[in-house]
C-alpha cells in the first residue's frame, strides 16, 4: 500500500505535543458542558469511543470526514511507506474490545517513537474509510496518555464465523491450535500465506470428502508487491504447503477480498511437510512415470522461457528432477510442438543426468496445438516394441500418444498411454462453463469416450489388454472425465493405492488435487507394485521456479524443487 492508494495526509497542520497534565477548572469545564469523559491521563477529553466511530451497537459509523479526538492502546505499529503505512488502536467499550486502523504514512520520527505497542494515545484526527475498511486518517495531532499495559490478545479458535469475523475485525488476536499452510502461491508476490485449520482439498478430488473451507490470510503487516526480503521462509528458502504455524498472534483484518493477520509476534513455522529425497532406485522393477514439464520451449519469449537465462534454469531444475525420478519409461506434457526441443530435452536430460535417454519415434500425429506429449525411455533398461500411435478423434486438440514397451529382462509386453485434456482455464460466454468441475468439462468427457475407444483398439492391435494411460488429464479423482474412464474398466491407481491426504499433485487457490493420472487395465493394475507421486514441485512456492521474480534470485537453486508447477507420478511395475 502506498499513499497514492489512501487519502493524502494533512501533516502541515498537524502539531506534535507532549503530555501535559489537566488541571482543575478545565475539568470542571468539561463536565459542565457536557463533555466525553476525560480518558485517563489523557490531555484532554475524547470526544467519542472507537465503537462509536466503527458503528459498534445500534448507531450508524461515523461518516467520512468527521472530527474527531480518540483514544486507545497501540496494539501494532506497521508504520512505513514499506509496510501499511499506520499503525492500530484498541479500546475496551461498553459494547467489547473495538480496534481501529490509524492510517498516518508520513508519521515523523519523533511520532515513531510514541507509536510503540502498549502506548496510549490519543489522536486528533478525520474518519476515513479505504476499501470498505473504517479508518482514522488525516492526523493532525498526537499526544502520549498513560503508558498503559498491552492488552492480552483474545483467544480464538479458526475458522470463525462471519459474524464473529466482523466483531472482531481490528482486535488483537492469538490462535492457539497449529493452523496449516494450504497455499503460497502469492508468497513471493505480496508476502501471504493462505491458512487454514488443515490442508485443503479440490471438493472433487476424492469422493465423499468434506472439510471446513475458511482460509485465513497471513499476511506481512504490508499490502506491497514483491517485498524483499521474502518472510516466512525455511532453511531451504522456502515455505511448503503443509507447514504448520503455532502461537499465531496478530491483528484480524479485511482486506483485498479475505481476512487477515498481519502478526505481531514473529510466526514459529513447523516443517511438518518437509522436503523429499530422491525417489529409491526401481531396482528389478519398471518405472513408468509421468511429468507435465510445464511449457520446456526453445523458442524463446512464448509460453516457456523468456530468455536464455530462464531456459538454462528450467534445464538444469528438469535434469534434477528426472534424476531423482529415475524412471525408466516417462511421459512428458507440455513439450513444445516442434522436433527440435523434445530433441533438445532429450539431449539436455542425457547429458545432464549421466543416462541415456531415447524418443519413441515414427510418423503419428502431434496435433496443431502449441505444446504437445512425447515418450522417451531408458533403452538400457527397455526397449521400445512399436513406434507411436496416436489418436486423432477430432475432440482432441493435442492427440494423446502410445507405445509397447518390453522390459529387457524379460517379461510380457505392456503398452503406455499418454493424454492432456483440455484444461480448465478460457472458459466460454456460455455452453461448456463451470459447473463445479471447471469449465470444458463436457469437452473432457468426449476426450474420455476417445480414449476408451482408442485404448480398445490398442488392444486389439497388439492382441492384450496391458495398458497404462499415464499422464495430466486435468480432471480431479472424482470428476466425470474419470469416472468415464473407471466406468469402462479402468483402475484409478491413485484412488486404490494411497491414501486420500496423498492424492496431490498439484495446487491451485489453496486447494489440493490430482490432475496428474495413472489409470491401468485390470491386467496392468494386477502387476502395479507401488504408486507414488513425488511432492517436490506443488507444495512448492512458485518463486522458486525457472521464471521466478526478482525478489527471488537470491533463492534459486539448479534442484528438482519447483521444476514444475505438477508433480510427476511414478508407476513401479512387477511381473511375478
Amino acid at each position: 500500500m502506498t499513499d497514492i492508494d489512501q487519502p493524502p495526509a494533512t501533516d502541515k497542520r498537524r502539531r506534535h505535543a507532549v503530555a501535559r497534565c489537566i488541571g482543575p477548572l478545565p475539568l470542571l469545564l468539561a463536565l459542565l458542558l457536557g463533555a466525553a469523559p476525560v480518558a485517563a491521563s489523557c490531555p484532554e477529553p475524547s470526544s467519542t469511543d472507537l465503537a462509536a466511530i466503527k458503528g459498534h451497537g445500534e448507531r450508524p459509523a461515523l461518516p467520512s470526514g468527521h472530527e474527531v479526538i480518540a483514544d486507545g492502546v497501540v496494539t501494532g505499529e506497521f508504520l512505513g511507506r514499506e509496510r501499511l503505512g499506520g499503525f492500530y488502536l484498541q479500546q475496551a467499550t461498553e459494547h467489547g474490545p473495538v480496534g481501529l486502523f490509524v492510517y498516518m504514512p508520513s508519521a515523523t520520527p519523533s511520532d515513531a517513537a510514541l507509536i510503540a505497542p502498549g502506548t496510549h494515545l490519543q489522536l486528533h484526527a478525520s474518519t476515513g474509510e479505504y476499501r470498505g475498511q473504517i479508518q482514522l486518517q488525516r492526523v493532525e495531532r498526537i499526544e502520549p496518555c498513560a503508558r498503559d499495559q498491552l492488552p492480552e490478545p483474545l483467544t480464538v479458535n479458526w475458522p470463525l464465523s462471519e459474524e464473529q469475523l466482523s466483531r472482531k475485525e481490528g482486535l488483537l488476536l492469538a490462535f492457539p491450535q497449529a493452523l496449516t499452510v494450504t497455499g503460497n502461491y502469492e508468497l513471493a508476490r505480496y508476502g501471504s500465506l493462505a491458512l487454514a485449520a488443515e490442508r485443503l482439498f479440490r471438493p472433487t478430488n476424492t469422493p465423499g470428502e468434506t472439510q471446513q473451507r475458511d482460509i485465513l490470510v497471513l499476511d506481512d503487516g504490508s499490502y506491497r508487491a514483491f517485498p524483499t526480503p521474502i518472510p516466512y521462509l525455511d532453511a531451504d528458502g522456502s515455505r511448503r504447503v503443509g507447514s504448520s504455524v503455532e502461537g499465531l498472534t496478530g491483528i484480524l483484518t479485511y482486506a483485498f477480498d479475505a481476512y487477515r493477520l498481519h502478526p505481531t509476534l514473529e510466526p514459529y513455522f513447523e516443517d511438518a511437510n518437509p522436503r523429499p529425497g530422491p525417489l529409491p532406485a526401481p531396482e528389478e522393477r519398471l518405472r513408468v512415470a509421468t511429468f507435465n514439464v510445464e511449457n520446456y520451449f526453445t523458442t524463446l519469449g512464448q509460453r516457456g522461457a523468456a530468455n536464455a537465462e530462464e531456459l538454462e534454469r528450467q534445464r538444469a531444475k528438469l535434469a534434477a528432477a528426472v534424476e531423482g525420478l529415475q524412471a525408466d519409461i516417462l511421459a512428458l506434457v507440455e513439450v513444445e510442438n516442434d522436433s527440435r526441443a523434445l530433441a533438445d530435452l532429450v539431449e539436455q536430460l542425457s547429458e545432464r543426468t549421466g543416462v541415456r535417454y531415447r524418443a519413441v519415434g515414427g510418423d503419428a500425429n502431434r496435433g496443431s496445438d502449441a505444446i504437445k506429449l512425447a515418450l522417451i525411455y531408458r533403452p538400457d533398461r527397455v526397449e521400445a516394441v512399436s513406434e507411436l500411435y496416436a489418436d486423432d478423434d477430432p475432440t482432441h486438440h493435442r492427440p494423446p500418444l502410445a507405445a509397447f514397451f518390453r522390459s529387457l529382462d524379460g517379461g510380457p509386453a505392456f503398452g503406455v498411454v499418454t493424454a492432456h485434456f483440455k484444461s480448465k482455464t478460457g472458459c466460454p460466454p456460455r455452453g461448456d462453463i463451470d459447473h463445479g468441475q471447471g469449465c470444458w468439462n463436457q469437452r473432457r468427457v468426449e476426450q474420455a469416450q476417445a480414449m476408451n475407444d482408442f485404448l480398445d483398439r490398442l488392444a486389439a492391435a497388439e492382441g492384450h489388454e496391458r495398458l497404462l494411460l499415464i499422464g495430466d488429464l486435468n480432471a480431479y479423482g472424482a470428476e466425470d472425465p474419470i469416472r468415464t474412464l473407471t466406468h469402462a474398466g479402468l483402475v484409478n491407481l491413485m484412488a486404490r493405492k494411497l491414501p486420500p491426504e496423498r492424492r496431490y499433485s498439484y495446487v491451485f487457490r489453496g486447494e489440493s488435487g490430482y490432475l496428474d493420472h495413472a489409470l491401468a487395465s485390470h491386467e496392468l493394475a494386477a502387476a502395479t507394485a507401488e504408486v507414488r507421486p513425488w511432492p517436490i514441485n506443488a507444495d512448492e512456492p512458485p518463486f522458486l521456479g525457472y521464471d521466478g521474480p526478482d525478489n527471488a534470485t537470491p533463492h534459486f537453486s539448479p534442484d528438482p524443487f519447483r521444476s514444475s508447477d505438477h508433480d510427476p507420478i511414478a508407476v513401479d511395475l512387477e511381473w511375478r
